[in-house]
């Protein structure tokens, strides 16, 4: 069977949480759940950073303004991940060139980035932090469950991923006006914040 499927499933999934699909591939390899694991996944010191970077993204993807601030840094990364994932994926199984893996599993990863980035940034137009707490655990569940899913029947899996995807671009389309005030708001903020390092303390009196 192609690894197609797996490989859009996978880039969707890091384009919202990498380090959980490293995460979660590597763990059910190791467990011997799957054996279309690479076994560069598998690696006990790729599993450890995994973890502690999936623990890290777990507290800043709850923090408004803070997820943010974390997805921004890690436009290239997740993409890059998603690239990586999907040819070692390829690879694995021979089924598919490396490259064009690469290629599909990088371009679906930067598409749901942007779709989760972009809803992060009409959710921080909110004043309360409950609607980042809830996304971001829709978000983790989503993953989990998507790339489960994915390794018992990766064609419904990537059905259901290309699915969710083409709702988020939707929502990020109708949430446009949002994330335009909430840019205008940081834009001020920093403004702010590089006109009161420019005119120093204030004199004692």
């Amino acid at each position: 069977m192609s690894v197609i499927p797996l490989v859009f499933t996978s880039g969707w999934a890091s384009g919202i949480n990498a380090y959980a699909v490293v995460l979660l591939l590597g763990v059910f390899g190791v467990t011997g759940v799957s054996d279309e694991v690479p076994a560069a996944l598998q690696r006990t010191d790729v599993l450890i950073v995994a973890g502690v970077l999936f623990l890290c993204e777990v507290v800043a993807d709850k923090i408004p303004y803070v997820d943010s601030v974390w997805d921004t840094a890690h436009t290239v990364i997740r993409p890059v991940a998603g690239a990586v994932i999907a040819a070692l994926l390829a690879g694995e199984s021979g089924s598919l060139p490396e490259l064009a893996a690469g290629a599909i599993g990088g371009s679906t990863a930067l598409m749901s980035h942007l779709v989760k980035a972009g809803t992060r940034m009409a959710v921080n137009t909110s004043p309360e932090p409950f609607s980042n707490i809830g996304m971001s655990i829709a978000e983790d569940l989503g993953v989990a469950g998507v790339v489960t899913f994915a390794i018992f029947n990766p064609v419904a899996a990537a059905i259901i991923a290309a699915v969710l995807l083409v709702l988020g671009i939707v929502i990020v389309i109708f949430l446009a006006s949002r994330i335009r005030r909430f840019l205008r708001r940081r834009a001020q903020r920093r403004e702010e914040k590089r006109l009161a390092g420019a005119e120093g303390p204030w004199p004692p009196g």
